[in-house]
């Protein structure tokens, strides 16, 4: 009998012998973890999309990247390669591959080798390479490797034999091994790809997913869970856990009653701060993120096309009111992209004004006297950059309508909103940005670039060409000084054109059980389950975290669809 069959048999005994056998429920709690998240995946590959939804369901449970970022100086570290050089023009990097990497072994796929180069160039090739048979498999799209110009940047990749590969780039990129390292730049396999081939079922790759990360997909229902098992050959340690359970709750309120219930061992994005730290049994955790939430423009359609509305809007905002309302003081005030943790944070920059006279004589410089109607776009989930949108739309609503502007609030699920924002459906909205790495360009070219632009992951579809310049300028020089100059050109054009409006620095909230143990959070990039154990629980505590188990127990099969 196999692993999962012994416990998915378990979980039956356990049901009708539940007085004889609680030790059986106290073993199966503390080898599992339940963590309530706030929506579903996209996908199950981060090459795809930028959302933070999908990041922390995927990229650091199941992938690995060639390099990431450890310890609380996040310094580049070495992972599936276990070392590497770069040439003195920096055009040249090599990376050394380790040789003990085991792919996951699943009901739907069996490795029959290890990772290797081959499974390095497929993963980047797939990206960058328009030809490349995977290409255009589940659309084509492949938003941070475009936003960053990594076809561009990268002119081939060799393999010099089965454990090393070196990347010819076109020019220096002080930004290159920061990407290296980011949630998106995950390995696949392509082993598992040829197969999917043979079997006409290339979708799968994205769908099924494969990786080399600490914990293998079991079960995927849609809208309601996502059941993770340990990788068992994982490279490093296997993870301390056995069962990792995504609880998908959209419901802010529902996963504050789960938590408080003992139903969910971490909850995602907690409301009701002040009651969780009344609770002996439960902690509330936060980082200082490394992130901006905004008001954007879609710039590509009237009266946004004109920098004076923007300006007017951005003087009509009340950003004091909308930090104590919707952030709470949990929360810095932002007047760029750059939160002041940012090295490349320029001092220079003053508080944004709210001057209501001044934004009425800007909308009739552009011909608006009597105001327009327009729609904004709410995102009906809770993030850190954002805790409560659709409340900040309210308010901006509600300021917006002192100038003459009528605002319609609008909202969609989650993927839905993603996907329309994309096709540039929209007037204007609500949205932020995390960082994927410490390096500021995460900031200025993923998120306004002319590349962003094409791919929709900028929503706001501005794009300038002298912007453009000078943060690629920033790129090609390792002067911190130097960079930070062009960072400050780069801010000082985004202050005069405006295709958003910086909102909140904030930080990122999570509140948990204290018998779970282990970092989780982190400064930049998705959540990592990788090194969290449980300790053993209270019996008060078992009833509850069963009954969540026993509702949603494990699979017999994959059940992944």
């Amino acid at each position: 009998m196999n692993y999962f069959n012994f416990i998915t048999t378990g979980l039956l005994s356990l049901l009708l012998l539940t007085a004889c056998n609680e030790e059986g429920i106290l073993s199966l709690s503390e080898r599992s973890v339940i963590y309530c998240a706030e929506g579903s995946p996209e996908t199950f590959n981060p090459q795809l999309v930028t959302s933070g939804t999908t990041i922390d369901a995927t990229s650091n449970q199941l992938y690995d990247r060639l390099i990431s970022y450890q310890g609380d100086e996040n310094k580049l570290s070495p992972a599936l390669a276990k070392s590497w050089h770069v040439t003195r023009d920096g055009k040249k990097i090599t990376f050394y591959l380790r040789k003990n990497v085991a792919f996951h072994h699943t009901d739907y796929f069996t490795p029959s080798r290890l990772l290797n180069a081959d499974d390095v160039i497929f993963s980047f090739n797939r990206a960058l390479d328009t030809e490349h048979p995977y290409h255009l498999v589940s659309g084509g799209n492949y938003p941070f490797f475009q936003n960053v110009g990594f076809s561009d940047l990268i002119d081939n990749i060799e393999k010099i034999n089965d454990y090393t590969i070196r990347f010819h780039l076109s020019h220096a990129d002080t930004s290159f091994l920061a990407n290296l390292a980011t949630d998106f730049m995950v390995i696949l396999s392509a082993e598992y790809a040829a197969q999917l081939t043979k079997q006409k079922a290339k979708s799968d790759i994205d769908t099924h997913p494969i990786g080399t990360g600490p914990f293998k997909l079991k079960e995927y229902r849609v809208g309601s869970l996502i059941r993770f098992y340990r990788h068992e050959k994982y490279w490093r340690e296997p993870a301390k856990i056995e069962q990792l359970v995504f609880d998908i709750t959209p419901s802010n309120t529902g996963r504050l009653t789960k938590l408080l219930a003992n139903e969910c061992d971490v909850v995602a994005y907690p409301i009701a701060h002040e009651k969780i730290t009344q609770r002996k049994d439960l902690s509330l955790e936060a980082v200082t993120a490394l992130n901006v939430g905004y008001f954007g423009f879609n710039v590509s359609k009237a009266p946004f096309d004109n920098k004076l509305v923007r300006q007017a809007i951005r003087y009509a905002i009340n950003k004091k009111t909308l930090l104590e309302a919707v952030y709470q003081g949990k929360a810095e005030m932002a007047n760029s992209l750059l939160p002041k943790t940012s090295w490349a944070f320029d001092d220079s920059i003053t508080e944004q004004e709210f001057n209501l006279v001044l934004a009425k004589k800007l909308l009739a410089l552009a011909g608006y006297t009597e105001g327009f109607t327009m729609d904004l776009w709410a995102m009906p989930i809770q993030r850190p950059y954002n805790p409560n949108a659709i409340t900040m739309a309210k308010l901006i609503q509600s300021d917006l309508n002192k100038i003459n502007i009528k605002v319609n609030i609008i909202s969609y699920e989650w993927n839905t909103f993603l996907q329309r924002l994309k096709r540039g459906e929209h007037h204007t909205f609500l949205l932020g940005w995390s960082a994927d790495h410490p390096d500021p360009d995460n900031f200025f070219t993923p998120m306004l670039s002319c590349a962003a632009a094409h791919t929709g992951s900028n929503s706001t579809f501005w794009c300038n060409q002298e912007y453009d310049v000078i943060i690629k300028k920033a790129l090609q020089t390792t002067n911190i000084n130097q960079r930070k100059k062009y960072y400050a050109q780069a801010m000082a054009i985004l202050t005069e054109e405006v295709p958003l409006i910086p909102i909140a620095h904030s930080k990122r909230y999570q509140a948990r059980s204290n018998d779970v143990i282990g970092d989780i959070l982190a400064p930049f990039g998705g959540i990592n389950f990788y090194q969290v154990s449980k300790r053993k629980l209270t019996n008060k505590h078992t009833a509850a975290k069963q009954r969540s188990l026993d509702e949603n127990p494990p699979a017999r099969n994959t059940g992944v669809n």
